[in-house]
């Protein structure tokens, strides 16, 4: 059993298969390569706002340790030059605040070149303080850790050797660490290498913990995004039905009227009369638009029936519809405690429909759904007899755009089919079970399971 993809890319104009005025091209089909977007023209995914606040805190912390350090401790050490460098920053804040800007994303390269001053700034004052002597030294993470959140990997790459470049230069280039009293504190330098390497290797740890968690952040919200798109889907056509009955209501008013004055006027005609066969005719059509309403009313009514209950079996009937003839024999075995009824939830019919559709997909020749039920639980095992889940996936199963490959290497689709399953079954109360069938069984199982309570129909 695999993961075919529920949803598909969209048709990309201009492609290997679009079509050239006059004729089609009988060419071997491309894999489509995006285009790499441009470092000045692209939007990061941060506010200017954001990083103007994060620059305020940063003069804070800033100018409160400076005045503490002096005022405070009574440690000598060039105060104004400090206050100088971070008065830039003000004034770098109060311009971008000037702009009217802070509400509109960030260009790529105006949050790299923030991040990239205030990595600078940082520089600066530590070289007045001692450099790599100084404690604050880690804040050098910051800049780089809030690059590899919002900005590509290439752009947080070069803030890193920007980072890196200033940690060298504050190791030569700096003034003697502060010290009260006027004693002198001077660390051995293999001490300092070592500070160095931590601060490097503290860069490059964070940036790549934070690129990946943000990366995989992105990737859920798109994943739950099309979650919610599939229930935005099953709802409206829920609501068809609504409106066919709520059509069906309003004009069978008129067309009664109609019909009514129809035949009180073939009544008062002789059959010889050209206008007879019309009237007749008129009455005829209107008794059948009458009848196609009350079907109409009537197939509403078992509908809403139909969608709030119906016997477990018949609900996995609907789910296997779409599947049957297709090659693969599916066999359903429901069996409990007493009959039972469920609740026909769109989120159970369409995840266990992409579960069944991925079991057909990858079975030889045949599809078991089994259902059981007590008093206390309900069962639902989907089992296949083909190739199985490769063994590299089994443990990642569940995780968005995660897809296994054909034979021939290419993929099968956005690997978003089983994650939308598992999401939707897990909103109803399911627990699922993942795994290969034990031997001498072949196959993948995918076994759901519900507190009996969470989604049996309420008696009537």
């Amino acid at each position: 059993m695999g993961f075919t993809a529920i949803l598909s890319h969209p048709p990309l104009s201009g492609g290997p298969a679009t079509a050239m005025s006059g004729a089609m091209v009988d060419a071997e089909p491309r894999p489509y390569v995006a285009p790499v977007p441009s470092f000045w023209g692209t939007t990061s995914r941060v506010r200017v706002r954001t990083l103007i606040l994060l620059r305020w805190l940063a003069i804070i912390g800033q100018t409160v340790a400076v005045l503490f350090v002096r005022y405070g401790l009574d440690v000598d050490f060039p105060i104004y030059w400090a206050l100088a460098a971070v008065g830039v920053s003000v004034v770098i804040n109060i311009a971008l605040i000037a702009t009217r800007r802070s509400q509109e994303l960030a260009r790529e390269w105006e949050a790299a070149a923030q991040l990239a001053y205030d990595a600078v700034q940082l520089a600066v004052l530590l070289a007045l303080t001692g450099g790599l002597q100084n404690p604050f030294v880690f804040l050098f993470v910051a800049p780089v850790a809030v690059s590899a959140t919002v900005l590509r990997p290439a752009v947080t790459a070069m803030l890193a050797a920007l980072t890196f470049a200033c940690v060298g230069a504050i190791s030569v280039w700096r003034l003697p660490l502060p010290w009260p009293d006027g004693a002198s504190f001077v660390m051995p330098p293999l001490y300092q290498m070592g500070i160095a390497a931590a601060v490097l290797i503290g860069l490059g740890f964070t940036s790549v913990y934070a690129w990946r968690v943000a990366a995989e952040e992105e990737r859920l919200n798109i994943a739950l995004a099309a979650v919610q798109a599939v229930l935005s889907r099953e709802q409206t056509l829920s609501a068809l039905g609504g409106l066919a009955a709520a059509a069906a209501h309003e004009l069978g008013t008129p067309l009664a009227t109609i019909h009514l004055v129809a035949k009180e006027m073939a009544r008062d005609i002789k059959p010889d009369d050209p206008r007879y066969e019309d009237l007749q005719l008129l009455v005829t059509q209107s008794e059948r638009c009458r009848g196609i309403l009350s079907q109409l009313s009537a197939n509403r009514e078992r509908g809403d029936i139909m969608l709030q209950r119906a016997p477990i079996k018949a609900m996995l009937a609907e789910v296997i519809s779409p599947h049957e003839g297709l090659g693969t024999e599916i066999v359903i075995d429901a069996q409990g405690e007493g009959p039972l009824e469920v609740r026909r939830m769109p989120e159970i019919v369409h995840a266990l429909g992409g579960i069944v559709e991925n079991a057909v997909g990858f079975a030889k020749t045949r599809v078991d759904i089994e259902a059981r039920w007590n008093a206390e639980q309900i069962e639902i095992a989907i089992r296949d007899d083909g190739p199985g889940f490769a063994s590299d996936i089994l443990n990642r199963l569940g995780e968005p755009y995660l897809t296994e490959r054909d034979e021939e290497g290419i993929a099968g689709g956005l690997g978003l089919g089983f994650f939308i399953s598992k999401t939707l079954l897990e909103r109803t109360g399911a627990k699922l079970e993942v795994r290969n069938r034990r031997a001498p069984h072949r196959g993948a199982m995918v076994k759901a399971v519900w507190p009996r309570s969470a989604i049996e129909a309420p008696a009537l």
